[in-house]
């Protein structure tokens, strides 16, 4: 049983014989992708609060010591993004950082927000005033949070990690993987484009990763929200002096994650964080979010890697690199997208042009609501 599934009424059973298929899989299993693909972004940390303290995160600041990020600074940020070509507008915060910092809290009710979803929603409405298209990445939320910003949203996600019940998560606020995969259902029934994803090397094993993955699966299939998986590897820091996962771990594992998911879901590995190049013959076929402008706030020691060096890898696989939106461009297609965003993508001006520029399909159906 994963934990908290049960408190959050999630009926998902991972299937033993199917656990076993994906424990027997490996690099040889899988074919190189086609092509690979990367979103040009521009990354805004609304907030370093987060109410859990994750022995491998250095996002996080305690009490006293985070603040927002004010509006005119979100306006700016974006301004500078959209003239770098940025497509793409990632929101992050803590979970639910107002119900433990209550500085944030009386912040936020300075500025007319009962909710750091409310102010969420400001942001991304200033995002797509300055021509980016938002992804919200703000932790575990409640179907109601989700409900607030959904529809100002391309896309949005919020990486399962794991299944398991590791120490790396352990304390009095440890993340619950039932209340994870309850965020990922709430992107599902709001039809939320969505992106997910494992960290590997917390703590858990080769069983908890094929677990992972499957209940990752299972909710592709009673949704068909998710449109890419994310393999992260732990990675050094500060806070978190564990061993980073080998090689041959990561190429495992994420064999492991093509054959699990269906061909939709793209299969994706970042690249200032784990060895790309080693990983072409492995399934993957996205290359993350890779920002000309700013730092990867959740990993600042690791750069980004530059646009030539994303050529590069693709030119060492032999296919093309293809600039996307933060929405695939199937969930345009079939119109899963609500008003603000079709509106955006559609636009009669430079913003809008630079969006359909990265579109191959042909968007004729936008529009459904969410």
């Amino acid at each position: 049983m994963i934990p908290g599934a049960a408190e959050y009424d999630l009926d998902i059973e991972i299937d033993e014989t199917a656990v076993e298929r994906l424990l027997a899989v490996g690099p040889d299993d899988v074919d190189a992708a086609p092509e690979l693909s990367f979103a040009r972004n521009v990354f805004i940390p609304l907030t370093t609060a987060c109410r859990y303290t994750c022995t491998y995160c250095t996002y996080y600041d305690p009490p006293g010591h985070a603040e927002l990020m004010s509006p005119a600074d979100v306006r700016e940020t974006c301004r500078r993004g959209a003239d770098a070509g940025c497509t793409e507008a990632l929101f992050t915060f803590g979970d639910d950082p107002d119900d433990r910092y209550t500085a944030i809290h009386d912040q936020l009710g300075e500025w007319g927000h009962d909710s750091i979803h409310e102010y969420l929603r400001e942001a991304c409405e200033i995002a797509l005033e300055e021509g980016l298209l938002p992804h919200s990445n703000p932790g575990d939320q409640t179907s109601d949070q989700m409900a607030t910003v959904a529809d100002v949203n391309a896309s949005m996600g919020v990486m399962l990690e794991t299944t398991a019940a590791v120490q790396a998560h352990g304390g009095p606020r440890a993340k619950n993987p039932g209340q994870r995969l309850n965020t990922i259902r709430n992107a599902g029934e709001l039809g939320m484009p969505f992106t997910t994803g494992i960290l590997v090397g917390i703590g858990e094993d080769w069983t908890d990763r094929a677990e992972s993955l499957l209940a990752i699966r299972a909710m592709q299939e009673r949704y068909g929200h998710i449109q890419e998986i994310i393999v992260q590897p732990v990675v050094e820091n500060d806070r978190w002096q564990g061993e980073t996962p080998t090689l041959d771990t990561l190429r495992r594992v994420t064999a492991m994650a093509r054959v699990a998911m269906p061909d939709a879901v793209s299969i994706q590995t970042p690249p200032n964080l784990a060895p790309a190049r080693d990983l072409l013959d492995c399934g993957i076929d996205d290359l993350g979010g890779v920002s000309p402008v700013t730092v990867d706030h959740i990993n600042p020691e690791y750069e980004w890697p530059a646009l030539r060096e994303l050529e590069d890898i693709a030119a060492e696989a032999d296919v093309p690199l293809r600039e996307r939106l933060p929405v695939y461009e199937r969930f345009v297609d079939d119109g899963w997208l609500a008003e603000p965003i079709t509106s955006a993508l559609t636009a009669d001006d430079p913003a809008g042009e630079r969006f359909r520029s990265h579109l191959q399909c042909s968007g004729d159906r936008l529009g459904r609501t969410v």
